[in-house]
């Protein structure tokens, strides 16, 4: 890469300090009395980190003489923030990002079909696996809930490639077996078996966790849906990851594939797939009594703003989502590569509009909530990432306010944040006009994987 440098990582037993502004969420800002109240903001902190983990962070002058001798490294002019959670993401679309002209069915089968063919071939799948972890690392994406091809050896490569890089990382096989090409169906038999495998062989190894993967309903049988039902009993810890309401024609398509059912989410209730541990992307179409359902399950919802725009798919209801009366788990996703951009401050930029466009408005704190605890929340995941609360595992990002010539002469005219209110305010700008530029490092497990290079 022209701008940056990507390390394998490994786990250090030594002590080591960050010294730098963080800011992270204690709880959720959309349910707080007072938003700020949400927030923990250090300006000037330290962060000790050992053996992969947080151990412990507050104010530098308050922490320096207790830390004497550990090495510090010091960010200046920087924010720190645990490392952002993509709630949905396609490793085999990444090649065919920015595909031109289509709404969803059509792009299906003009685009993807085609281009997720290719990862029949495991070296192909490890390289583009290679490729997409990478700039997950250089966005500043720690984890990531990722779809992978309907091939077994497309899982194995995705996750000997995470594994190599020490990432909290959740996959699975595509399950796929009517309406799709002949060369990229399974059926309801082989995906049992193959997924069994990959789960037995995959799941909490490492860092790497497994999520069974029915495209959607429209390419799935009756019979397959219950297959993955059957995964989910045999194996309850594993997720369950599909697509849901997210386009218009699509809603339309299930209702004619599954007449008895009342609705797209009743399709995945009727074959037990709607539980704690499932992640639904999309949900753009969904009804109110659906809402409902979802929050009975505490099932989640990955918003994709960049996708949903991109492919015309229409405006997710985020606060209907987050109502005191019937709230749903949300996090954030890409979706690349429907979606056009692997950064989640695109991702937050795009979110905010698709409010603006409901006419609510979506603070910098909630926005970056949902892409780092409310992400974690979503995946179940809170007890161990998605703020930096002592013993969790050591992933965070530094975050240049200043990255770009546009995005210091916004902050040019403004002092260091001080205040949860400034850094709302600054934090905002870099949400709006920041990118991969943004990410000065990346650390996973406690261990630099990625610096920006100048």
């Amino acid at each position: 890469m022209s701008t940056a440098s990507i390390q394998t990582q490994s786990y250090s037993t030594s002590l080591k300090g960050i010294r730098s502004a963080f800011l992270d969420f204690i709880e959720d800002p959309f349910f707080s009395t007072e938003e700020l109240n949400s927030v923990r903001y250090t300006p000037d902190g330290l962060l000790i980190v050992q053996n992969g983990h947080f151990k412990e962070l507050g104010e530098y002058e308050q922490l320096k003489d207790k830390y004497t001798g550990v090495p510090i490294t010091t960010y200046s002019d920087c924010l720190i923030m645990p490392g952002f959670i993509d709630t949905h993401i396609h490793f085999p679309q990444t090649e065919m990002i920015a595909a031109y002209g289509e709404q969803l069915l059509e792009w299906l089968h003009k685009y993807t079909f085609p281009v997720e063919g290719k990862f029949k071939d495991k070296d192909y799948a490890q390289k583009i696996a290679s490729f997409f972890l990478d700039e997950l690392i250089k966005n500043g994406t720690t984890t990531a809930l990722v779809f992978a091809a309907v091939f077994p050896q497309s899982v194995d490569a995705f996750f000997e490639e995470a594994s190599r890089r020490n990432m909290r990382m959740i996959s699975g096989k595509v399950m796929m077996d009517r309406h799709a090409p002949d060369f990229l169906r399974d059926t309801a038999e082989s995906s049992y078996e193959d997924s069994k495998k990959l789960i037995q062989k995959w799941h909490k190894n490492g860092r790497l966790l497994y999520a069974v993967t029915p495209r959607f309903a429209a390419t799935s049988t009756n019979e397959q849906l219950e297959i993955a039902r059957k995964l989910l009993e045999e194996f309850p810890d594993v997720y369950l990851h599909t697509h849901l309401s997210e386009n218009v024609k699509e809603v339309e398509l299930i209702a004619q594939l599954f007449p008895e059912s009342k609705g797209y989410l009743d399709v995945y209730d009727r074959a037990g797939l709607v539980k704690e541990k499932s992640i639904f992307a999309h949900g753009v179409q969904l009804r109110d009594d659906e809402f409902r359902r979802l929050s009975e399950t505490k099932s989640a919802i990955a918003f994709c703003p960049t996708s949903n725009l991109f492919l015309g798919s229409g405006l997710f209801k985020l606060f209907q989502a987050k109502s005191v009366e019937n709230p749903v788990k949300v996090g954030l996703g890409t979706d690349v590569g429907g979606g056009t951009s692997f950064s989640m401050l695109q991702t937050t930029n795009e979110a905010y509009k698709i409010m603006q466009l409901q006419g609510e408005k979506l603070s910098s704190f909630k926005a970056l909530f949902l892409a780092t605890l409310g992400g974690a929340k979503a995946l179940c995941l809170e007890d161990k990432i998605g703020n930096f609360d002592v013993g969790k595992e050591a992933d965070f990002i530094v975050l240049d306010l200043q990255a770009t010539p546009l995005m210091a002469l916004r902050n040019s005219q403004t002092p260091p944040a001080k205040t949860k209110a400034e850094i709302a305010e600054k934090a905002f700008a870099m949400m709006i006009l920041g990118d991969d530029r943004t990410i000065q490092a990346t650390y996973i497990a406690g261990e630099l994987a990625y610096k920006k290079k100048n």
